[in-house]
């Protein structure tokens, strides 16, 4: 059997997501799966950036993580996303790639990608599975696999229960609201159940 090769998208401002996608790495990588974070480009003016020590901080944090392309995507057997909740939908920055992948979309090769999402906002109801379920739209004109956590495992009620991926709330200072150990095991558990499916896809078996 092939390693799933595993893509794992975010975009995130001042840090939370990028952290939900390195704890989906870890669970890609337990599962045995080849594993690349990536970032979305971003939007917002260095110029800006420099004057917010947040999101100046997770800059530097991320200088070294390469922006993703589509070509990465048709690379990829699997997909996991990250993005912030705005007004209850995905982040510009990651629309804007999404945007950029109608070329891969036309040639077939979206086709039966693997794919889940993860979100944050600063509150319990902030628009987490309005986006998660906004971005899952842009999956279904892919024609991909989207493969939520459900209520797979105990871990998921520990992080919040959300059944369309992992959700995290923040305070105004970036800090995580919730039980840090949950979401950590539920987005782990969410890479490992994604890297599992994908490998049925990949190798043709059956779960």
């Amino acid at each position: 059997m092939s390693k799933v090769k595993l893509a794992i998208v975010y975009y995130s401002s001042t840090g939370t997501n990028y952290q939900l996608a390195q704890w989906a790495a870890e669970g890609g990588r337990e599962t045995g799966a080849d594993v690349q974070i990536y970032k979305v480009e971003e939007l917002i003016p260095d110029s800006v950036i420099g004057q917010n020590p947040a999101m100046k901080a997770h800059a530097e944090a991320a200088k070294d993580v390469p922006v993703v392309k589509p070509e990465d995507i048709v690379a990829a057997d699997a997909i996991i996303f990250s993005t912030p909740t705005r007004f209850g939908n995905v982040a510009s920055q990651m629309k804007q790639f999404l945007d950029t992948t109608g070329g891969i979309w036309f040639h077939g090769k979206t086709v039966n990608k693997v794919v889940s999402a993860m979100t944050s906002a600063q509150n319990n109801h902030g628009g987490q599975e309005a986006t998660i379920l906004s971005l899952y739209t842009t999956m279904y004109h892919w024609g991909a696999i989207v493969v939520a956590p459900g209520y797979t495992d105990p871990v998921l009620y520990a992080a919040g229960g959300n059944p369309y991926g992992t959700s995290v709330s923040v305070d105004q200072n970036n800090k995580i609201r919730d039980d840090e150990a949950a979401i950590r095991a539920a987005a782990v558990h969410q890479a490992k159940r994604v890297v599992t499916v994908a490998g049925w896809v990949k190798n043709g078996l059956q779960g």
